[in-house]
């Protein structure tokens, strides 16, 4: 079975400088907020070109702490797409806000600008709740985030980037996580950078923004057990996955680069009718190689009696979940539910060669859409 993921072939290159960077930490004895983690945090900042680098338990939180850190609870609302896979939601309920679903662009499944113009005008018009907006770079693929941040600064939105697909992507010169207040990453195993468990991180060029961030992530401390902000949390990366990420972090840009060099191959030689292919983007880190098919589930059956694995992301929009639905009042979300229903993540990622890409190809050209 050609895999939908493979870290064996990065972790084998990488073991000997893992193992020293595990070691370096048992020896020194120091597991939490210690000078690894502020080796990456320094390492990262320098990566995004931002200012500020603050590292926590993992990608939900730094989406939670962005929302705490600018402000938004209570009965505020947050704009964000539901094809995403509950991240941000979940993120926005833990914030004590509520989430404003506006639907994406039938080409990139990304937030939909013009949908996203009207809602701001609606909501600030006739009631001012909203207060934010997460813009997710799903798949890989950068929204237009300066067309974003143009309207929601006209309404005094602010905007927070959703950026645990992006790691290096960039649009119009500028690194995912820099174009809004505050950028928030994942660095979940699987992630384009993964560390060996649960770790995230934010990005800002903000001081106070910063400063308020690395308080909220410890309780709200101001000084050891001295609680000065509310809303705080224990939320904080550990020795371990930062040095791990900090091994990782000089070969993201070539293990992007090969995404993109296999993202060209499907281009050129996926040729079915029956499966549409993503629209191509330079600067797309490809963290997800997704199709759509109005035959989804023939579709991955045969892919997988050819020995192709694959998964869905996301199968369930957000408004559609058992917990969440008809909680909130949203617009139209057809593209966005279209999505859901159609879509299916091909392999992508370094761990593949050339052959076994073409074998995918293949594969996805000897299917027939029988209905």
């Amino acid at each position: 079975m050609i895999p939908s993921v493979d870290l064996s072939s990065q972790h084998r290159r990488l073991r000997g400088e893992i193992d020293a960077a595990i070691a370096r930490v048992l020896d020194r004895e120091w597991y939490i907020l210690g000078p690894e983690v502020e080796a990456f945090e320094r390492g990262f900042a320098a990566y995004c070109g931002a200012r500020h680098c603050i590292a926590v338990g993992n990608g939900t939180d730094a989406l939670q702490l962005a929302l705490r850190a600018l402000a938004i609870a209570g009965d505020g609302r947050v704009a964000t797409v539901p094809n995403a896979g509950g991240y941000a939601t979940t993120a926005i309920l833990q914030a004590g806000a509520a989430p404003h679903y506006v639907d994406v662009d039938p080409d990139t499944l990304l937030i939909d600008i013009d949908a996203f113009a009207a809602a701001a005008v609606a909501e600030t018009a006739t009631d001012p709740q909203l207060r934010a907006v997460v813009v997710t770079h799903l798949y890989g693929r950068m929204a237009d985030t300066a067309a974003i941040a143009g309207i929601a600064r006209e309404h005094g939105i602010a905007v927070i980037e959703d950026c645990a697909q992006a790691h290096g992507a960039r649009r119009g010169g500028k690194m995912a996580g820099t174009l809004g207040d505050i950028g928030c990453f994942s660095f979940y195993p699987t992630k384009n950078l993964g560390a060996l468990g649960d770790a995230g991180a934010l990005v800002t060029d903000d001081d106070e923004l910063a400063r308020r961030l690395r308080s909220l992530r410890t309780y709200g401390w101001s000084s050891k057990y001295h609680c000065a902000n509310e809303g705080g949390s224990n939320s904080r990366m550990d020795e371990l996955q930062a040095a791990v990420l900090s091994v990782k972090l000089p070969h993201l840009n070539a293990w992007n680069a090969r995404r993109r060099d296999i993202a060209r191959r499907y281009e050129e030689s996926i040729t079915n009718a029956a499966i549409m292919l993503p629209p191509p983007a330079s600067d797309d880190v490809v963290h997800q190689y997704v199709v759509r098919s109005a035959a989804r589930e023939a579709l991955r059956a045969h892919l997988a009696s050819a020995g192709v694995a694959s998964d869905i992301h996301y199968p369930v929009p957000d408004h559609r979940q058992p917990a969440w639905a008809a909680r909130w009042d949203t617009g139209p979300l057809d593209n966005a539910e279209l999505a859901c229903e159609r879509v299916l993540s091909l392999p992508c990622h370094p761990g593949l060669d050339d052959a076994q890409v073409d074998a995918v190809a293949v594969a996805c050209n000897g299917f027939r859409d029988a209905r």
